[in-house]
């Protein structure tokens, strides 16, 4: 990601692709530099981008959750390293790495 456009490149020609930010979507919220992502031609024109399924980040910024707190229900948002938040359980803190799921941007626990 170069600020406004993101560049891919093809693993095997080395060929790269720019697309700016608005086409890519929210989706890349979530997406590492360097993550394999897939990219769906249909006569020579991408038609669609797939971010891995699953991606591990490590929380950067959350606030502390209540102490005591244990309902499985609460959450808070958190920022991950590549600036996107995501809501998780209130026992999650700065430092810790989860998964999540690339496309949706849903916790789906510690790494």
């Amino acid at each position: 990601f170069d600020g406004t456009n993101y560049i891919f490149m093809d693993n095997e020609s080395f060929e790269q692709v720019e697309l700016s930010a608005d086409v890519c979507g929210e989706q890349m919220a979530f997406v590492k530099e360097g993550a394999p992502c897939g990219l769906l031609y249909w006569n020579d024109q991408l038609i669609s981008i797939s971010p891995p399924k699953h991606v591990e980040l490590e929380v950067t910024y959350t606030e502390p959750g209540a102490r005591g707190n244990t309902a499985t229900n609460v959450t808070k948002p958190a920022t991950v390293e590549t600036g996107g938040v995501v809501q998780v359980p209130s026992f999650i803190e700065i430092g810790e790495v989860i998964r999540i799921a690339a496309e949706t941007g849903e916790y789906l626990g510690r790494a």
